[in-house]
């Protein structure tokens, strides 16, 4: 258990913290396009529930 604690753990954590860094400096080298945050649209959000089916009834 102290081998865990004492090298895998802490090896994990700087490989973590590590993937992150590189994840984030990568926006460096993306074009200036790609580098900007996404754009967000707005979502209207509707109360009333949509009554159109996707489906024909079953009614013979």
């Amino acid at each position: 258990m102290a081998i865990i604690r004492q090298y895998i753990a802490p090896l994990l954590a700087i490989l973590v913290f590590t993937f992150a860094l590189v994840a984030v400096s990568a926006r460096i080298f993306l074009p200036s396009d790609m580098a900007a945050p996404a754009p967000i649209e707005e979502v209207g959000v509707s109360i009333l529930p949509n009554l159109e089916l996707p489906f024909t009834p079953l009614s013979s």
